[in-house]
């Protein structure tokens, strides 16, 4: 067994590592520069800024829930490798198209890009976890997933400090290089020849209801899916609200936004770190339940850090002005131990979906989990954006519903614990 850090060094990792971190990295680069300009730049009031956000969020979420059915069966049936050279040649030419949208202020252009780069992810995602089991071995899974889970948050919050932080003219040149690097990247990815073949069905209303009815009647997939939907529930609401919080209630210019995702960024990644540590390889939901109920305290704190926190009726506060206050750093606290036990809970509940099932179903398990994912983070987005529309509640208000998803969150883990003795069920899908 090689260490999860030992991965690295070796050819069947690295390349995908770089791959999917550059990936992940353009994605936030380009969307956190678009949000930022919108909010700071063209909008001018909460309920505007919330909206967007959640709009934003919402169109880059839902091609995984068109599409991801597609996609697994493509995955599957053809050399994962190859299709993920298709996939980055193609985030390319969608990057273009995002470049020309910033270099002319043209937010319909920018729309049109972040569509394409949720394309683009549907069908890379089911790839990026399926290749694990066909290039590690089993003792090495828990700890690939783990690196790539890292490796994705800390692209997150390099490309969000970016966003925030270049100018536009810069961040149209930085995504297009980005993507070319990208796609030379996945040139150096080993072969991952199919283990199946699959006749495709192009109907994505019925591949993805059949795909769902023959990867959730297995026990330990449907609490895992589940919990991982709640999981992403929550980190797209905090997306929403991120912003306008930052603004309206913290009354912080868009770097401390930045600051805000980038510290919920770094605690994933370590959360990744720290479960692979303490499970030593072995895939097990032992730790979740607690890990999601101390999230929930620390999201309550969360709460009343930005409930009360200070009202300044001066100009919004750059970085440093922010840091000075005493009350903002309980605020970060708060966000960093939300974002590290959010890590240590989810790590293990997206190997459960690659070791659960015969590496010849992974990428359509991976992309089943897609689509329940994708459904219930666009329900959280819209549901978030109808719920502050609500006459006298305040945008803060809005972390409440996060507390009770952490909740359910717990009792899905706690459920998928017992059911770790149950049989696999190894039914081929479909």
């Amino acid at each position: 067994m090689i260490g999860a850090l030992g991965l690295m060094k070796e050819r069947r990792f690295l390349p995908l590592f770089i791959t999917q971190f550059l990936g992940a990295f353009n994605d936030n680069l380009f969307k956190n520069a678009m949000v930022f300009f919108a909010i700071y730049y063209i909008f001018d009031s909460v309920e505007q800024e919330t909206q967007f956000s959640a709009i934003a969020t919402g169109i880059f979420i839902l091609p995984f829930f068109l599409f991801s059915a597609l996609a697994g069966q493509i995955a599957d049936s053809y050399d994962k490798a190859k299709i993920m050279r298709i996939i980055k040649a193609a985030e390319v030419l969608i990057m273009l198209v995002g470049a020309l949208g910033i270099l002319v202020k043209s937010l319909p252009l920018m729309l049109v890009a972040l569509v394409g780069m949720g394309i683009h992810s549907t069908f890379f995602g089911p790839i990026k976890y399926a290749v694990l089991p066909q290039h590690l071995e089993a003792d090495e899974v828990l700890g690939g997933t783990g690196m790539v889970e890292a490796g994705t948050y800390i692209a997150i919050l390099c490309g969000t400090i970016a966003g925030g932080l270049i100018s536009p003219t810069f961040a149209a040149f930085a995504v297009v290089g980005v993507a070319v690097i990208g796609w030379f990247a996945s040139l150096q990815i080993p072969p991952a020849p199919p283990l199946t073949k699959l006749k495709l069905d192009y109907n994505i209303f019925r591949a993805s209801a059949r795909l769902i009815r023959a990867t959730m009647h297995i026990p330990r997939l449907y609490l895992a899916i589940v919990a991982i939907s709640v999981f992403w529930t929550i980190a797209a609401i905090l997306g929403v609200l991120f912003p306008p919080l930052v603004k309206n209630v913290f009354h912080a210019q868009k770097d401390v936004a930045s600051v805000f995702l980038a510290i919920f960024s770094v605690g994933i990644a370590i959360g990744s770190i720290i479960i692979n540590r303490m499970l030593k390889g072995h895939v097990s939901a032992k730790y979740a339940p607690a890990s999601v109920l101390a999230m929930s305290l620390f999201v309550a704190d969360f709460f009343f850090a930005a409930a009360f926190f200070p009202v300044s009726d001066g100009p919004l506060l750059k970085t440093a002005d922010f840091l000075a206050l005493p009350y903002a750093w309980r605020v970060l606290l708060d966000l960093g131990m939300i974002a590290i036990t959010g890590g240590m809970f989810v790590v293990p509940l997206y190997a459960f979906l690659t070791t659960t099932v015969d590496k010849s179903q992974t990428s359509r398990t991976v992309a089943a989990n897609n689509i329940v994912n994708s459904g219930a983070m666009v329900a959280g987005s819209v549901g978030i954006l109808g719920f502050t529309n609500i006459p006298g509640v305040a945008v803060v208000h809005a972390i409440w519903i996060v507390f009770l998803l952490c909740l359910a969150s717990a009792y899905c883990a706690w459920r998928l614990y017992k059911a770790e003795d149950l049989p696999h069920g190894l039914d081929p899908i479909p």
